[in-house]
C-alpha cells in the first residue's frame, strides 16, 4: 500500500511538472501581500519604491489573478503557459523586445536621422500607438496584465534597471524585453529632443 502511494504521488508530481509553465512577474510600488495559492496580490496604500514579484505555475489551466494596489481592485487572466506581466503601479508601462549585445558592439555614434527616428518612436509608444504583438512592444495600464511570450524563460527587464547585455547560450540569441514607466520614457524623449540640431532657414 504505502509503494503504491509512493507510485502515485510520483505520477502527480510528475504530470504538473509537464504541465507547461505559467510565469507571471508583478510589478508594484511598495512591497506586497501575495498569497500564490489563492491568487491574491495586494498592494499597501502608503508603498514606496519598485518591487518585482515572480510567480510560477504549472496547473496547465487558465489562472485569475485578484489584485489590490492604489488604482483600485481587478480580477486578471493568466495562462496556460507563457510569461506575463500584471502591472500592479499606479505607473503606465511600456516595453519591447530588445536585441541584446555585447557593450562593445553597442552603436557609439548617433546621426541626427537616427535621433529624429527614435524621437518619433518614443512619441508613438507614450501615445500607445504601434502597439502590437506582431512588433513586439507593450503598453500595459496599471492593474492590468498583458502576455509578453509564449516562453516563460524569456527575461524581462524591468523599470529602472541598468541591466545593458546578457550572455548568448552558444549561437541563441536571448530573449529579452526591457520595460520602462511612462515616466522613464518621458524622461529620455526630452533627452534625445535636447540633442536634436534646429534646421537651417
Amino acid at each position: 500500500m504505502k509503494k503504491t502511494l509512493v507510485a502515485l504521488s510520483s505520477i502527480v508530481i510528475l504530470a504538473a511538472c509537464s504541465q507547461p509553465a505559467t510565469k507571471v512577474v508583478v510589478y508594484t510600488k511598495g512591497d506586497p501581500k501575495v498569497n500564490k495559492d489563492d491568487l491574491k496580490i495586494s498592494v499597501p496604500e502608503n508603498g514606496s519604491g519598485h518591487n518585482e514579484t515572480t510567480l510560477q505555475y504549472h496547473t496547465g489551466k487558465a489562472l485569475t489573478m485578484e489584485v489590490n494596489s492604489q488604482v483600485g481592485k481587478a480580477s486578471l487572466p493568466v495562462g496556460p503557459g507563457g510569461l506575463y506581466i500584471i502591472n500592479a503601479k499606479p505607473d503606465t508601462l511600456i516595453g519591447s523586445f530588445v536585441l541584446y549585445s555585447a557593450p562593445k558592439a553597442a552603436q557609439q555614434t548617433y546621426t541626427q536621422e537616427f535621433i529624429k527616428k527614435q524621437i518619433d518612436s518614443l512619441q508613438l509608444l507614450i501615445e500607445g500607438k504601434n502597439i502590437s504583438a506582431a512588433n513586439r512592444n507593450y503598453y500595459v495600464l496599471p492593474n492590468t496584465v498583458v502576455k509578453v511570450t509564449d516562453n516563460p524563460d524569456a527575461t524581462l527587464v524591468g523599470p529602472f534597471h541598468k541591466m545593458t547585455s546578457i550572455a548568448k547560450e552558444g549561437d541563441k540569441e536571448p530573449e529579452v524585453y526591457r520595460f520602462y514607466t511612462i515616466n522613464e520614457v518621458r524622461e529620455t524623449l526630452a533627452k534625445l529632443q535636447a540633442l536634436t540640431v534646429a534646421e537651417k532657414q
